[in-house]
């Protein structure tokens, strides 16, 4: 758009170039900027010239001068796709030189003359040197980030707290390519060491932190586990049922990540431990669940609910052979889908959910074989030989607390599944999950202090059993008992026997006299001293069954009798802990603490100054006062500028008795996933 003719707008833009001056080179990069994005153009800069080692005179161009070298269109080898072309030889610029005498920059040279068109209004903000991402915005992107959403989340919050999209500065590449910076920058180091030192701190911290870890041959860190003090006091209350889950690939080296999860006393997920392991053999299983065992103190679990693998059934029979070893529905039933079409899909359903004697389900599996339509034989004959560990006939009666899957660690991955990834660093992937333990014990929390500021609701004419029970019972745990008290409203105690120093009830339905089941109660002086019923459910799931409560009320008793409370569903579970839940897991840098307290009073504040135009205006000058004009860039991020510090900040200060290396990384086939696929559809696996 070179041309000869001069309109009054380009005179007096030459006019004021010829009279401003600047205090720095950084103040006249400034001031093109805003010309540059008033006009329609991005900048860069250009060409400088120093003196004693200091610059006096710099040259800042429009992005379209110059053109791409042609050793760039001769290039035959190409990695990746050439950027587009956006270089023209535009003339445009701005040279600015320094009067040492004044000490200030002034306009030594200035050309308003493009070769190209503008862009529009709103397109500007899409120009590259324009896209900027303020300190401000990063400190939020990160901690958005932390609290579970994904990039693509961020950048949707940002930009719904914006009245138009080009307010908010960047784009999502912007965002993706500052999380890069700042997790590179935020990674010291070897990341086997920083995870061994971080986990030596926490240790010299707290005497009750527990890890262990080994390597190979060659130094590699092979497998690792950890615990923290309240992961092992939740065990010790609530590690009679532990799921073992070994699906979880979360990390860069695509190494197998297996928490130890359990239910505490509001029936909500609790993490016992984690461990990391080099593959999935037996002999790793088998020193992760030793490990596991020596953090706990050696109380074995009675219960285990696994995904299936065989290497892992091998290990828990060799190191807690006493242990209960089910097998996770949810997986069985993702297999049948594979194996079986309707209607033997539901035939092998009842086989696995109906109560039934041993001897119903052999002809039942019988009639279900004979019949065909079974699909994968090999499958059929694994799933016949593994019956004890799924079907209902065999697991009735054994101490489930009522569960059957490892939904719970379904629902745990729902958590994980926002916070980690598949290429994060071991460091990254023990922080995250850190942070996800902490999320559940806040939860914990939460519902202790409901549990213990308020008793569920009972009707007035409700039985005194359950007003006892709302008295006993943490919220969602009542609910559970209450209805099995319900339910003795249609049943009757038929007969009773006094047999060996303790009484025999029978208990039937009401005005029909069918016999449901028996009730063994025993007594210490007046006392009920121990209660027993033949359906189990008191010592499967810790909690009385409603023909245990027919003979309680039948013996005269309006409230439970001691021996049928079990602490863990109560709030005395974990009576004597003192608890940290709602400590901050995260160390944050001087300026972060004072940017998390002025951001939140100040968001209370800015709420009410808009309520009225003068507040605002006024709010908006104070403000306006403080902002620093320089520019905000992240190539010299410093640690802990926009969030936590990185944990190898907090790490042991003590060096590792040897040098410990990364894993060997190992290359997945085919698509990347978190989550394998569950369960072994075939009867391979890695017996080593």
């Amino acid at each position: 758009m070179t041309s000869s003719y001069v309109s009054l707008e380009d005179q007096e833009e030459y006019k004021m170039m010829g009279t401003v001056v600047f205090s720095s080179e950084e103040e006249g990069y400034k001031f093109y900027l805003d010309y540059a994005k008033g006009k329609g153009f991005s900048v860069r800069k250009n060409n400088l010239k120093r003196k004693d080692g200091e610059i006096i005179w710099r040259q800042f161009v429009c992005s379209c001068e110059g053109y791409r070298e042609l050793k760039h269109f001769e290039r035959t080898e190409r990695i990746r796709e050439p950027r587009a072309l956006t270089r023209c030889g535009c003339l445009a610029k701005l040279e600015i030189e320094r009067n040492e005498e004044k000490g200030v920059w002034f306009v030594k040279e200035f050309d308003n003359q493009h070769t190209h068109e503008l862009a529009n209004p709103d397109h500007v903000a899409f120009l590259g040197v324009h896209r900027v991402m303020s300190d401000s915005k990063k400190a939020q992107a990160v901690e958005l980030r932390m609290s579970g959403l994904r990039p693509f989340q961020v950048m949707e919050v940002m930009e719904n707290n914006h009245d138009e999209l080009d307010e908010v500065g960047f784009v999502m590449k912007d965002l993706y390519n500052f999380f890069t910076r700042y997790d590179m920058k935020n990674i010291k180091g070897h990341d086997a060491e920083d995870v061994l030192k971080y986990l030596t701190r926490k240790q010299e911290e707290d005497a009750e932190f527990f890890f262990k870890y080994t390597t190979d041959e060659e130094g590699r860190l092979r497998n690792v586990f950890w615990a923290d003090a309240e992961s092992r006091l939740d065990y010790a209350a609530f590690g009679g049922v532990v799921i073992f889950d070994s699906t979880y690939r979360v990390n860069k080296y695509n190494l197998p990540f297996i928490p130890f999860i359990g239910v505490n006393h509001h029936r909500s997920t609790t993490i016992f431990g984690c461990g990391i392991l080099s593959n999935e053999s037996v002999n790793s299983y088998c020193w992760l669940l030793e490990t596991f065992l020596e953090a706990m103190r050696q109380v074995h679990p009675k219960s285990l609910i696994t995904d299936g693998d065989l290497a892992m059934a091998k290990a828990i029979s060799k190191v807690m052979p006493g242990a209960y070893h089910r097998l996770c529905t949810w997986h069985i039933e993702e297999n049948m889908s594979r194996h079986l079409r309707k209607p033997k899909l539901d035939e092998l359903r009842k086989l696995i959910y109906e109560s039934m004697d041993e001897e119903e389900f052999e002809r039942r599996w019988a009639d279900f074989k004979e019949n065909g339509g079974t699909g994968n034989g090999q499958w059929i004959a694994l799933m016949y030989r593994l019956r004890e560990k799924w079907a209902a006939a065999y697991t009735d009666g054994k101490y489930l607390l009522g569960m059957r899957s490892n939904q719970r660690s379904e629902s745990l991955n729902s958590k994980l599944h926002t916070l980690l990834k598949r290429n994060m660093s071991l460091m990254c992937l023990v922080k995250h999950v850190k942070l996800c333990i902490q999320g559940l014990r806040k939860k914990e929390a939460q519902l202790d202090a409901k549990s213990t500021n308020s008793v569920p609701f009972c009707r007035i004419d409700a039985d005194p059993l359950e007003k006892d029970a709302a008295r006993i019972y943490t919220a969602v745990v009542f609910k559970k008992v209450r209805a099995q008290i319900r339910l003795i409203a249609g049943l009757e105690v038929i007969s009773g026997t006094n047999q060996d120093g303790s009484s025999l009830y029978v208990v039937g339905l009401k005005d029909d006299n069918e016999v449901w089941d028996e009730v063994r109660v025993s007594f210490k002086g007046q006392a009920l001293e121990g209660v027993e019923c033949h359906c189990r459910k008191m010592e499967c799931e810790d909690i009385p069954c409603s023909h245990i409560f027919v003979v309680v009320k039948f013996l005269g008793f309006d409230t439970i009798p001691r021996c049928c409370v079990v602490d863990r569903w109560t709030m005395g579970a974990k009576a004597a802990f003192r608890s940290d839940r709602n400590a901050d897991p995260n160390v944050w840098s001087e300026h972060m603490v004072r940017y998390r307290s002025l951001r939140n009073l100040g968001s209370d504040a800015f709420f009410e100054a808009a309520r009225n135009p003068e507040q605002t205006e006024k709010a908006m000058d104070f403000l306006k006062g403080i902002l620093d004009k320089g520019s905000s860039s992240d190539e010299n991020i410093v640690a802990g500028d926009f969030g936590p510090m990185p944990t190898h900040f907090s790490s042991s200060n003590q060096p590792l008795e040897k040098r410990v290396l990364d894993p060997e990384e190992i290359r997945a086939k085919g698509a990347p996933s978190k989550r394998r696929r569950p369960f072994r559809e075939t009867l391979h696996t890695n017996n080593q």
